[in-house]
């Protein structure tokens, strides 16, 4: 069994390959890039197809939509204005925000719209970063609640990524303003909507597009030159196709083309929940960063006190007993700024400190300060079930741990 400077089991990396590659061979997925680094040593494996009618073959930079790990990038922006003193964690968000002002909040989630207390306080930068500002995606039919219905009819992204139908930064905010909040603010974790209303916050405050202070501020700096909200022409043929499964016959179905792609022009909506596209070694550049303490090569991105505040669970036990997104998520993960934290060791990845996030549409990524990992998977299809290929990626990727 050879290990690598990086302390990682060659053999054993040849058994998460072909664990890996048995998903592909089974049609399960079309293709998937696999990513671990360990003290800045690199192994990525290629497998497969962009697409399944597609033989183009899956390409070390395919481009992906990250959907949900656009999240942990926006928090970073928001720290960036942070530590120059244009926004303060506690600060009241109306200045900025005025559509948030004087908020409603219903007295009952599953109440009438109009069956409202007056908010108890207004929404801090906090609760954005924190998904502690009283509005968010609810795992219940689209028709479940009144408030969820309303929210779905306005189109302000309370399902998966759909850039073509979001409006923009100024009607969105405008139908965002119109309804009540679910919760009073700092009262409940509540996935989503916070990332959405921190992509506003960073354009206005900055006075710059969230696209151009991104790529300004934390793209072109880390080298993520594949990394943004839309896919040049150029380009197109690198992105893979995404898929989703119906949940009646359990089929994968094209939730994207890259003709004519949702993510082939850029959006009325830039989404800071979910909207960016990216490929494994620009996300790499993004998770070593962080790894890194805010630094990549002579570039500080952030403060190390930056990082390390991010990637510490936020949460209070009341914030955590929310109806999260996702049951019991919560139990053995706290939530920082724009990333969930690993809070008890249960598992042979659950090593606590490890941080990171997924993406809906088929992604993920964590970075392990214990171990001094990047790890980052990239598929093409959303999420199948509660137990996707992801959970076996993480046992993989650290059963290669040869020291």
């Amino acid at each position: 069994m050879s290990m690598s400077t990086g302390g990682l089991s060659t053999s054993r990396l040849d058994r998460m390959h072909d664990f890996m590659a048995g998903y592909v061979e089974r049609g399960e997925l079309p293709g998937l890039v696999t990513l671990v680094s360990r003290r800045s040593e690199v192994h990525v494996d290629v497998i497969g197809t962009q697409a399944f009618a597609d033989p183009t073959p899956m390409r070390r930079d395919t481009i992906f939509r990250i959907s949900s790990m656009t999240k942990p990038i926006i928090a970073v922006a928001t720290m960036i204005l942070i530590e120059e003193c244009k926004l303060r964690l506690d600060e009241l968000v109306d200045r900025w925000l005025p559509e948030l002002a004087d908020r409603r909040v219903l007295k009952r989630l599953d109440g009438p719209l109009d069956d409202t207390v007056p908010a108890k306080r207004a929404i801090t930068v906090r609760d954005l970063l924190t998904f502690c500002m009283g509005f968010g995606q609810l795992m219940a039919a689209p028709d479940a609640y009144p408030i969820l219905q309303a929210a779905n009819e306005q189109q302000i992204g309370m399902g998966p990524p759909s850039p073509s139908t979001t409006p923009a930064p100024a009607e969105w905010m405008r139908r965002l303003g119109s309804l009540p909040l679910m919760y009073q603010p700092g009262e409940h974790w509540m996935y989503n909507t916070g990332s959405d209303v921190l992509g506003v916050l960073i354009a206005r405050v900055s006075g710059q597009p969230l696209e151009t202070f991104l790529r300004q501020r934390i793209f072109e700096p880390l080298g993520m030159k594949d990394t943004g909200f839309s896919v040049p022409e150029a380009s197109l043929d690198r992105l893979a196709t995404s898929y989703w499964t119906d949940p009646q016959s359990g089929q994968l179905l094209v939730y994207d083309d890259p003709r004519g792609s949702q993510w082939s022009r850029p959006p009325a909506f830039p989404s800071g929940a979910g909207g960016l596209v990216s490929t494994i070694d620009d996300y790499r550049a993004f998770g070593q960063m962080m790894l890194s303490q805010g630094k990549h090569g002579n570039e500080r991105i952030l403060s190390r006190l930056s990082v390390e505040v991010m990637t510490t669970d936020q949460l209070t036990p009341e914030q955590k007993a929310a109806p999260s997104l996702v049951s019991r998520f919560l139990d053995d993960n706290g939530w920082g700024f724009g990333v969930s934290v690993i809070t008890r060791r249960d598992d042979i990845a659950a090593v606590p400190g490890r941080y990171g996030w997924e993406g809906g549409l088929g992604t993920s990524w964590y970075s392990d300060p214990r171990e001094d990992m990047v790890i980052v998977l990239m598929t093409q299809s959303a999420w199948a079930s509660a137990a996707p290929p992801n959970v076996y990626f993480w046992t993989l990727a650290y059963q290669a741990i040869d020291d």
